[in-house]
């Protein structure tokens, strides 16, 4: 149940399903594997041992999402926002899983109180609950909300805000990994509005010879809207992981705005029919096929 500044009971779902997707169909979550659910099993405890530790509250919602249990990781996320009003960190990652269930007004007005409540807050590291191969967290609570709060709008197809939003999360710069995912949705969002020349504009700091550790799916698309990689050199893209579900994804808006509105929509079908249903990219592509107008 959730309480937190008057948020309403979430939406029916069939038993065991998370979420429905935008054309109505039930979501179920895949089984967590040995170390999710041990993962899960150690937050839960240092949970238990102090309640009212913010750490351990994030924590514990975080690695819930992670096991697939995002109905119960909002409700956790809810529980700190009752106990930490002020603290952006809970809004963050409860707009998150919002999106992940499909509530996008209610994400933007979790990343809109996340935006308002960081303004005067030094630039904080947040700590990565999947390391990357290097074990260096690349994002900051600031980068995430922006970032996410951008997503929800491209999602509701509202493209200024959208547009706004990853600028801001842009301008914070950081490492080489952050401007080629916010540099691929700016320039998404642009093509989408119909501006081409600033389209190009917004990938000019973006290289092949880039310091890429986790995000090379997004560096790979930026290449790709450059003219230098070509769409056979990509990876696999189907829905079924989530970077493969953001290539493709990306590569059916390239058709869609090369003029192949039948490729890019079969390619959109293609990629829902996969399992990755929390991603973004899987996400856009439901917002994209609900929507025959665009």
């Amino acid at each position: 149940m959730l309480s937190a500044h008057g948020a309403e009971l979430l939406p029916d779902v069939p038993p065991g399903a998370q979420a429905l997707t935008l054309q109505g169909d039930a979501l179920y979550p895949a089984a967590p594997n040995a170390e999710t659910q041990a993962n899960l099993e150690v937050a839960q405890n240092n949970y238990n041992s102090d309640r009212d530790n913010a750490d351990n509250i994030i924590w514990l919602g975080r690695r819930t999402a992670y096991a697939g249990d995002y109905r119960r990781a909002i409700e956790i996320y809810s529980e700190g926002i009752n106990k930490f009003p002020e603290d952006p960190r809970f809004y963050r990652h409860r707009g998150h899983r919002y999106i992940s269930i499909r509530e996008f007004d209610r994400a933007i007005a979790d990343f809109e109180q996340a935006a308002e409540l960081m303004e005067e807050l030094p630039i904080q590291v947040e700590p990565d609950g999947l390391p990357n191969a290097q074990n260096i967290p690349l994002t900051t609570t600031q980068g995430n909300v922006w970032y996410h709060l951008g997503l929800a709008y491209y999602l509701k197809q509202d493209w200024p805000r959208a547009l706004a939003a990853f600028r801001n999360g842009y301008n914070l710069g950081g490492y080489d990994d952050n401007l080629v995912s916010t540099g691929h949705w700016i320039y998404m969002i642009l093509r989408r509005m119909g501006d081409d020349a600033q389209a190009a504009v917004a990938l000019n700091e973006i290289s092949a010879d880039m310091d890429i550790i986790e995000n090379m799916s997004y560096h790979e698309l930026c290449l790709l809207y450059k003219g230098e990689m070509e769409i056979e050199e990509m990876m696999a893209a189907n829905g079924d992981d989530p970077s493969n579900a953001a290539v493709a994804y990306g590569i059916a808006n390239y058709f869609y705005y090369n003029g192949d509105r039948q490729r890019s929509d079969d390619m959109l079908r293609r990629l829902v029919s996969g399992s990755s249903w929390s991603s973004f990219g899987f996400i856009a592509a439901e917002a994209d096929l609900a929507n025959p107008q665009r």
